[in-house]
């Protein structure tokens, strides 16, 4: 247990150069377009940020208790996108890829800003509805995250995780209220005219290996899994009165088989729901998730830790509220694991405070206070309370 726990930690950082760009098309101002004519358009977008982040860290171990100060990303990396349209009768055709990279170079490995593709996809479209073909994120989880009020922030940069000296993104709220929709080759179908408001998408994702054992304690082994992942989502958006509700149900599911009989399947699924309530300038969001043989940080267990079919669960509670170029933002997530994150059950938690200050339509100042907790089972050592105060600049178009 304490083997993988170690190796989790050693992962993550890696991982998280690479492991968070969502709902920046959301957040983005208008792509310029570069060619339109013909019926065919193509435009670029992009997504530039720095912050300065100072983190106080208390850990079980003194020896990691210290003040560090980094000048990185906040919680979405630096990107540069490119969209295709095509229309055809009554056909439309699209597609867009977007590459993103890390500003922090390794003081070991040199240069480490490598790029990474978090989008490759295409689409065809009609009346019908859309299908999608490529990589793009999951459906399991996706709403909860992208309307996280927090985005354009930092987060938490847990120490344990490996996110304090990381060279890549902090995490925002991933694993303290939701798991993150990591990309993944998939086939998607998206209907967004079967009423006013309501969409539905469902997709079949490739599956990942949830019970490999690579130590060899079990004899010659291999995870397979006999049938994709399967993620769909559901929204509705409507008014009430002066309110603005858009609500979401969202889940997952996947079972994965070994060839060794002293290795269990294990049968992974989650349900993820929101609400998010705007009123002039006020906005209000409720999620959570429930989830059993998932890992609480990534949908596809990232790093193949050997999960089990135990369960994990979490909420987030947030509030802003806008005015003139100015917002507010409070934050209240937490994730309960029975084991699958770290290899011994804990509690995630995080409570944040963000200012923005829109410049004009492609700047933005950012300016966040974070606490951060981990409680961990009793003698797991894992207990963290690290404190993160950030100030930085984000510019999109």
């Amino acid at each position: 247990m304490n083997n993988k726990k170690t190796a989790t930690a050693r992962f993550l950082p890696r991982l998280l150069g690479v492991a968070v760009a969502l709902g920046i098309s959301q957040q983005a101002a208008a792509a310029i377009v570069l060619y339109n004519q013909d019926d065919m358009t193509f435009s670029t977008d992009g997504y530039f940020n720095a912050f300065y982040v100072n983190s106080k860290v208390d850990r079980d171990d003194n020896t990691f208790d210290r003040r560090q100060s980094r000048v990185k990303m906040g919680f979405l990396p630096n990107y540069i996108g490119f969209n295709f349209g095509k229309t055809m009768s009554d056909m439309t055709l699209g597609g867009r890829a977007s590459f993103w990279v890390t500003i922090n170079d390794g003081e070991q490995n040199g240069t480490d800003t490598a790029i990474d593709v978090r989008q490759f996809y295409g689409t065809v479209g009609g009346a019908w509805g859309e299908v999608l073909v490529g990589k793009d994120f999951g459906l399991f989880s996706r709403s909860n995250i992208f309307l996280d009020e927090m985005l354009p922030g930092v987060g938490h940069v847990s120490d344990t995780l490996g996110l304090v000296d990381g060279t890549g993104v902090s995490f925002g709220n991933i694993g303290t209220g939701y798991p993150y929709p990591f990309p993944t080759a998939q086939i998607t179908y998206r209907n967004n005219n079967l009423a006013d408001g309501l969409k539905v998408a469902v997709g079949i994702m490739d599956p990942v290996d949830t019970n490999q054992v690579a130590d060899g304690s079990a004899g010659a082994n291999k995870a397979y899994q006999d049938q994709p992942r399967y993620e769909a989502e559901v929204s509705y958006e409507f008014d009430l009165g002066s309110t603005q509700l858009y609500t979401w149900v969202n889940g997952g599911y996947q079972t994965s088989d070994n060839t060794s009989n002293q290795v269990d399947s294990v049968t992974s699924k989650g349900l993820g729901y929101g609400v998010q309530a705007k009123m002039g300038g006020l906005r209000l969001t409720a999620s959570g998730f429930q989830a059993k043989g998932i890992n609480p940080f990534f949908t596809n267990n990232a790093g193949e830790a050997l999960l089990r079919e135990i369960d994990s669960d979490g909420y987030m509670l947030q509030g802003s509220y806008t005015w003139d170029k100015n917002r507010v933002a409070l934050s209240y997530g937490k994730t309960e694991d029975d084991g699958n994150g770290l290899g011994t059950a804990a509690d995630y938690e995080t409570r944040g405070i963000a200012y923005f200050r829109t410049i004009n339509a492609n700047l933005q100042l950012v300016a966040e206070y974070n606490q951060y907790e981990i409680r961990g089972a009793s003698g797991a050592g894992l207990n963290e309370d690290t404190n993160t105060f950030a100030v930085g600049a984000v510019l999109s178009w």
